[in-house]
């Protein structure tokens, strides 16, 4: 059963034939780094996460289910940081980490707004 990122890549890696040079120089990254992910040393860093996911030609990541988990994952697979994001939102990083927390006791409409062309928030 597949449960990390460095799974997937190496299925994916010898799925294609490939070697981990090859798919180091697909994603921009270290051989060493392939390597390291697919024995699940470390994981692929938020800005390499795009390319991880475009290798891969889908998202392995977990569905989110709540508000939180929508945002978190749409920032993930834009591979930014909350300082980022918050930037692109206009709001305060610290509002976008409750946020991503689940801990915002309300969302107003003006925020709402902000998320929505970032985030599928009707499901």
């Amino acid at each position: 059963m597949l449960t990390t990122l460095g799974d997937y890549i190496r299925k994916k890696r010898l799925d294609l034939g490939l070697r981990q040079e090859d798919v180091a120089e697909q994603i921009g990254v270290s051989e060493a780094s392939i390597y390291n992910w697919e024995r699940n040393v470390n994981s692929p860093q938020l800005h390499q996460l795009p390319s991880v996911i475009h290798f891969l030609g889908y998202n392995p990541l977990p569905a989110p289910e709540s508000l939180a988990e929508k945002l978190l994952l749409s920032r993930k697979l834009l591979g930014i940081t909350q300082k980022e994001m918050a930037k692109r939102l206009g709001i305060d990083p610290t509002t976008l980490a409750r946020l991503e927390r689940g801990k915002s006791r309300r969302l107003f409409s003006k925020t709402l707004k902000k998320l929505a062309p970032l985030i599928p928030l009707g499901s």
